[in-house]
């Protein structure tokens, strides 16, 4: 009877603890687990995977994801031998350290450490409790006990690596190590292992760039457990004790922002910039404009031109509102190029069968209409090479080749090249050629990308894994793109800039608004704009003097030295002007059979439309040029027959017009309106 009694209550006492169980089951399994996901700082990667630019999340805290395997191993050993060295082992709960605290609590009169497992910790992070109530404690209890039974280990230490509190407005491992060394986690010293998992059982009292003497007390006590632990040696203890505390944080990377911001407002997470070139333009910039005012901005977009990729993109010296509008950003904004379109026209002039380098072209003052363009300089230098023209960059013949191109076909070849240019009125004129429209630096980059690519356009790509789609037909042919890279590369360099084989252009729009250079070797296009934001001229800036010095610093920070640019094409022309062919020897232009043949006779006096005084009865006439002799005719009937005289006199009968005209030995003739007195 007895034994059957005991069997009885110990069925019972089994019955109770299997329903206690289940019940506890129950209540584990029915835990509302908080969001497992926070909000995480938006980063922006370079083309290696290099941090170019974090944001803070909604509520300005940093928070950086960072996965297990990517934090240093020693620290993990670190935290989890100081703050749960059962963590592997124990469901989420740890009965031995709460026992002990409990006891230490006890015979102590106050919390000499805590029972809390890494799991409760992290229950305590993702809720944002607190950890003295008894409700909150119970919480967190079992919250850490659903958390084990749904992620594993990994996950739990991951969530934990990542919610952390580190001081400020620092949330996670990596943010601590970004701001407190400058580094990412993954590799770490003893001391910063230790200075880490000290902080975040008090963030604030032992943030080291306020509390430096805190933050060393808390990492040495750090130290000395784990020494005792064993997981670090005497040496490296001792090391551990003597390295510096880091006395003020070090700021997050901000590199390109202006290309940042509108990679995060197109979800795009990794760039084509490579972040150390980055870093060197942006400190390259705020440097030029050292001494020079402080309303004068710059910009810079290098790429390579073999793969359309941007390397670099500096919109402003600096990212602040102040007087140069730093702000905005002059990659992308609307600028006159100056002269920096004259290596396309004559590219295509080149092309087309109009010029060669060596061809000769008049640099003389002449009239499109009612459209008279002047030299930069007020000087005409007569007859000129067209390579020497271009290098020059005089004005006179960029339009006479522009007049014979046709500047509608101008701008079809800007916009094969992937610009989107803005004509004032949206009827390009001549004037186009001088930079009488607007384009931005990366247009400029681009289409320079298409020179230094034997004529290829090359369209520019900023988003890693782009690609650039179709390219289409290109600019100019191969050998016409070497003719504009062998011209452009005989240009002298600034003073104290290498002398080398960069093939460039300057140019200054009008008003002295904007200053460039843009140039390339055998791999990478270089543009540097300078100028103000808001398009006010700049007294005595020249594209020459301001923009090109910069140009060649930025190659020198590319790469020790220049690609080679390519070699000649087999059908390139590589002779002087007099072994060309007769029709290249001397620009004449489309309409060349119905100009005036230079030599051609012109009435020298009286010039066509003046008025004159008959002195005497009689008009003295002279011929310019023509060959001798001459023929004078008034309103058509003769008045002087085959004179070698280079003037003639002409009896007049009263006052009227009267058209004169004079014909040489060749047949040619020239006239003038005019009104005698």
């Amino acid at each position: 009877m007895i034994r059957r009694h005991a069997l009885l209550t110990l069925a019972l006492l089994l019955f109770i603890t299997a329903a206690a169980r289940d019940a506890f089951d129950d209540w584990v399994d029915s835990t509302v687990l908080p969001p497992l996901a926070a909000e995480t700082s938006a980063e922006v990667l370079d083309r290696n995977g290099t941090l170019l630019r974090a944001y803070t999340v909604a509520d300005g805290r940093w928070r950086l994801r960072t996965k297990l395997d990517a934090v240093d191993a020693t620290y993990i050993k670190m935290l989890i031998a100081y703050e749960d060295k059962r963590f592997y082992s124990h469901a989420g709960v740890d009965p031995v350290a709460m026992l002990r605290a409990a006891y230490q609590a006890l015979t102590q009169g106050k919390i000499v450490s805590g029972g809390s497992t890494l799991t409760m910790q992290t229950a305590r992070l993702l809720e944002d409790g607190t950890t003295g109530k008894w409700a909150g404690k119970l919480r967190q209890i079992r919250l850490a006990l659903a958390l084990e039974r749904r992620l594993s280990k990994d996950e739990i230490l991951t969530l934990y690596l990542n919610r952390a509190p580190f001081g400020g407005n620092l949330e996670g491992v990596r943010a601590a190590t970004r701001a407190y060394f400058g580094k990412e986690p993954r590799r770490l010293t003893p001391a910063q292992a230790a200075l880490l998992v000290a902080l975040p059982q008090a963030p604030e009292v032992r943030r080291p760039d306020r509390y430096r003497d805190a933050a060393r007390a808390a990492r040495t006590r750090v130290v000395e457990r784990m020494l005792s632990a064993g997981v670090l040696d005497s040496d490296m203890a001792k090391t551990a004790g003597s390295e510096p505390i880091p006395a003020q944080k070090h700021p997050f990377p901000a590199l390109s922002p202006h290309m940042a911001d509108r990679a995060v407002a197109e979800n795009a997470r990794q760039l084509t910039l490579d972040a150390t070139l980055q870093r060197q333009l942006e400190t390259l910039a705020a440097a030029a404009l050292q001494g020079k005012g402080d309303d004068l901005s710059i910009a810079i977009l290098v790429a390579d031109h073999t793969t359309g990729e941007i390397l670099a993109s500096v919109g402003s010296a600096a990212y602040r509102a102040d007087s140069r509008l730093g702000f905005v950003d002059m990659t992308r904004a609307l600028r006159s190029p100056g002269s920096t379109l004259k290596p396309l026209v004559y590219g295509m002039a080149f092309d087309q069968g109009l010029a060669h380098p060596e061809t000769l072209i008049d640099d003389v003052p002449t009239a499109f209409g009612a459209y008279v363009p002047q030299n930069f300089d007020g000087k005409f230098r007569g007859t000129i090479r067209i390579r020497r023209a271009l290098q020059l960059s005089l004005n006179i013949p960029a339009i006479k080749l522009t007049e014979a191109i046709g500047p509608a076909n101008l701008m079809s070849a800007l916009r094969r090249a992937g610009m989107d240019p803005v004509v004032p009125g949206g009827k390009p004129g001549l004037a186009i050629a001088l930079g009488g429209l607007g384009v931005t630096l990366t247009d400029m980059v681009q289409l320079y990308a298409g020179l230094a690519n034997g004529g290829k356009p090359r369209p520019l790509i900023w988003k890693s894994g782009s690609n650039t789609g179709e390219i289409g037909r290109n600019l100019i042919s191969p050998v016409a793109a070497w003719y504009v890279a062998d011209i452009l590369s005989g240009l002298a360099p600034p003073p104290n800039a290498p002398r080398n084989r960069l093939a460039y252009k300057t140019g200054t729009s009008y008003g002295h608004r904007d200053a460039w250079a843009l140039g390339f070797d055998g791999q990478h296009v270089v543009g540097v704009w300078l100028g103000r934001a808001d398009g006010t001229p700049v007294p005595g800036a020249f594209g020459g003097g301001l923009a090109a010095p910069v140009l060649f610093e930025v190659f020198s920070r590319i790469k020790p030295a220049l690609t080679p640019l390519p070699s000649p094409p087999p059908a390139a022309l590589t002779i002087s002007n007099a072994d060309l062919p007769q029709p290249l020897q001397r620009f004449r232009g489309r309409n060349a059979l119905f100009e005036k043949p230079k030599d051609a006779p012109t009435v020298a006096f009286p010039p066509d439309g003046s008025e004159v005084e008959a002195d005497g009865g009689f008009l003295v006439v002279k011929v310019r040029d023509g060959v001798a002799p001459f023929t004078w005719l008034a309103n058509g009937k003769p008045f002087a027959v085959a004179t070698y005289e280079r003037q003639s006199l002409l009896e007049t009968e009263g006052a009227g017009f009267i058209t004169l005209s004079v014909i040489d030995a060749k047949g040619r003739s020239a006239r003038a309106e005019i009104r005698l007195n």
